[in-house]
């Protein structure tokens, strides 16, 4: 890519602020957003997670102009650290992008007409805008496309589209609102890894909404998440997969089996079927009062077919190929089943197996089975 594409790409980004944002909704006893507290950093690509309604869109909502809080403010700050509040502006003086679920593409224009109708909003000359968005389709490997009718292209092409039209006009900050579901599996993965990079490239504060965890962990520097409109933990994919602070993280990142379990200094001790095994504890534990669960990932497990070494006995009743290993399901005592990583050399279904603890630092949430 020129220096010269890479400039109508390339913005100013800026800090995006939200600082006890609360919305509520009539007729709902609950608020949609409550006390949501949340920086993103000049450049920082953050998304936001949870399930249907707990948050996310009316998050993005209010960042973008769309809705105003009820309480708290959203502030923008510039790289010297000063802070405009934007908490009432219109989304139009707010200066961001904004890439939808569908695209809102215009099905009657070309695609360098799509992506350059910001630009045109602006007051930029055609010849000026036009020639910055064939730039801006060229950064996104759409070059040379650009005079074909938008309905031409295939579903990651008009994702592409979207991504160069938002960028263009160089926002202070990006706003993604599931940018990726409309497309298959296949084509969905190979997205993950383009949209990181067009927007690292960019360097765009970008604020990225989805309901998929893989979506968000392959995209994004940092991920929140939200549960019925209150922040449950931020921070990067590795720590909310290897260090969730709640249950309802552990649950909703990754895979895993929710033991009890009993805190020993650095140690847990997990006891299943009447045989009790001790791993590291992952993170310090502040408040060690009340039940504990123990967190057990596929990869904290390994399979102990030699009934001598000390381990938990059970049953094999699934296995699924996963690439380069087999991830086998197996039903302990008191109807546990957890998941194990294995070689594909391990036992097949219905066989008797032994399940010990990989030795690996296993993460302990508060709360009861």
């Amino acid at each position: 890519m020129t220096d010269a594409r890479d400039a109508v790409l390339h913005s100013a980004p800026g800090a995006l602020v939200l600082e006890r944002v609360t919305r509520r909704y009539p007729g709902n006893p609950e608020p949609s957003v409550a006390e949501l507290s949340l920086t993103i950093a000049p450049g920082e690509l953050l998304a936001l997670v949870g399930a249907s309604g707990s948050g996310k869109t009316t998050t993005l909502r209010i960042a973008a102009g769309y809705e105003t809080p009820d309480e708290g403010r959203v502030l923008l700050g510039d790289e010297g650290g000063a802070q405009r509040d934007i908490t009432r502006e219109p989304p139009q003086r707010r200066g961001f992008g904004m890439v939808f679920q569908h695209y809102a593409l215009f099905p009657h224009m070309r695609v360098e007409e799509n992506v350059a109708f910001g630009l045109e909003a602006r007051g930029v000359r055609k010849a000026d805008r036009l020639g910055q968005a064939r730039d801006a389709l060229d950064a996104v490997g759409l070059g040379g496309k650009s005079a074909r009718p938008v309905q031409a292209l295939s579903g990651g092409e008009q994702q592409r589209v979207a991504l160069a039209r938002a960028l263009v006009i160089r926002p202070r900050v990006l706003l993604l609102d599931e940018p990726l579901s409309n497309l298959d599996p296949t084509l969905r993965q190979s997205m993950r890894d383009e949209l990181r990079s067009t927007l690292r490239q960019s360097g765009v504060t970008a604020l990225f909404v989805t309901h998929d965890q893989e979506d968000a962990f392959a995209v994004a520097d940092r991920v929140a998440m939200l549960e019925r409109g209150r922040l449950l933990q931020v921070g990067t994919p590795e720590s909310l997969y290897h260090a969730p602070a709640t249950r309802a993280v552990a649950e909703f990142v990754g895979r895993a089996a929710l033991v009890p379990a009993e805190r020993r200094g650095d140690q847990v001790r997990i006891t299943i079927g009447g045989v009790a095994l001790d791993a590291p504890a992952r993170q310090q534990d502040p408040n060690t009062s009340g039940p504990r669960l123990a967190v057990l990932r596929p990869e904290s497990l390994v399979l102990a077919e030699d009934e001598r070494t000390p381990s938990w006995r059970g049953e094999v009743v699934g296995r699924r190929f996963a690439g380069g290993h087999v991830v086998y399901r197996v039903r302990l005592g008191r109807g546990v089943e957890v998941e194990v990583m294995g070689d594909g050399a391990g036992a097949r279904e219905g066989a008797q197996t032994g399940v010990r603890l990989a030795g690996v630092p296993v993460a302990v949430v508060p709360g009861s089975a």
